[in-house]
């Protein structure tokens, strides 16, 4: 999984709020690691002269269906960016473990396939 951090010119921090940001995510984000290829992350002042004024927006990308965005406003970088990152979490629980577990265990699409050996070299019963 690829992280990319994306920051306006007024978002301070640079490398230092990067590898924060990277590390931060690739331990929240572990568990899908095999659905997403890519997380982007945006951190900008959204100058509307509102007392929140910083927004993050996280898109993850994964393999081979739509991407997922979040969106968090608040009055800190770190406040917006923990916003968005706890969102995403839930957004993406919510779609694959629908996906991956019925009721508290795997779905039969996802259990492997009986084994068919034995059953083709068995006679007919009487």
């Amino acid at each position: 999984m690829q992280i990319q951090v994306n920051t306006d010119h007024n978002i301070h921090g640079g490398e230092r709020l990067a590898a924060f940001v990277t590390t931060d995510l690739e331990g929240s984000l572990s568990r899908f690691d095999g659905w997403l290829t890519r997380v982007e992350v945006h951190l900008s002042e959204d100058s509307g002269g509102k007392p929140e004024d910083m927004k993050c927006v996280i898109e993850a990308r994964p393999g081979g269906k739509q991407p997922v965005a979040v969106t968090h406003h608040a009055a800190t970088v770190d406040d917006a960016y923990s916003g968005a990152a706890h969102k995403l979490g839930k957004v993406l629980d919510t779609r694959y473990s629908r996906a991956h577990d019925h009721k508290g265990s795997d779905s039969i699409r996802h259990m492997p396939a009986p084994d068919e050996v034995g059953t083709l070299d068995e006679e007919p019963r009487a």
